[in-house]
């Protein structure tokens, strides 16, 4: 039997970001960059909080290394940032309006979904665990790319473990960084803007919200690109 998502009007699959996209745990991030900085004595701002906002975490360690001034290496500051938001996501998880609406939807659809975050995998299964078996056909994290957002690897690493072409796929982005690994990779991308602007661009099609968007409406937005 052909599947739903064979249908040519639907996407081949759709690749969700994480973080701002479908959960907002930006703030949990920023609370203990923050409590990080008065830990150790440095100095951090707004600014350079939202300057983070979906980067590689190893990138991220390293700026805060620098700008907050803190002795610490990139990869101690990447551990003791996802203890915190890993104890903050343990204890709720904030999910983006609509987003585990339009999730279900594309699910009963037929239409397989990957998780491609710069987060780590440690981060990431507290919050796979709260979803039904199943949400995500395949989950590419920071830790298993060589090479992060904005650059395409992690994009393309998804749509190869699915078995699709990336031209075929949505993207569903909130950041800059991560709508240019999107575009790189050859998907159109469904920008989200939440805590950081996303720049016009080719292949870029924007919603205020995911609330009120199914399956169907997802594609619709696509193809105006």
């Amino acid at each position: 039997m052909t599947s739903t998502a064979q249908q040519t009007h639907l996407p081949a699959a759709v690749l969700w970001d994480m973080d701002g996209t479908l959960v907002d745990t930006e703030p949990y991030w920023i609370a203990t960059e923050y409590a990080m900085a008065d830990k150790y004595g440095g100095t951090w701002s707004q600014e350079h909080a939202m300057n983070l906002v979906g980067s590689a975490l190893l990138d991220s360690g390293d700026y805060i290394r620098v700008h907050m001034g803190i002795d610490r290496t990139p990869q101690q500051i990447v551990d003791e940032l996802l203890d915190g938001v890993v104890a903050r996501v343990e204890d709720e998880v904030p999910w983006r309006p609509g987003a585990l609406e339009l999730l279900t939807d594309l699910r009963e659809r037929g239409v397989p979904c990957a998780l491609v975050t710069m987060s780590w995998q440690r981060f990431v299964a507290p919050i796979l665990a709260q979803l039904p078996e199943g949400s995500f056909a395949t989950v590419v994290t920071g830790d298993r790319v060589e090479l992060g957002k904005p650059h395409p690897e992690p994009y393309l690493t998804a749509a190869a473990e699915l078995g699709v072409d990336p031209a075929a796929c949505v993207a569903i982005e909130d950041s800059n960084t991560g709508a240019k690994s999107a575009v790189a990779a050859g998907c159109t991308v469904v920008c989200v803007p939440h805590h950081v602007p996303i720049l016009e661009g080719e292949r870029r099609v924007f919603a205020d919200t995911l609330v009120g968007v199914d399956t169907d409406a997802l594609a619709a937005l696509a193809r105006d690109t």
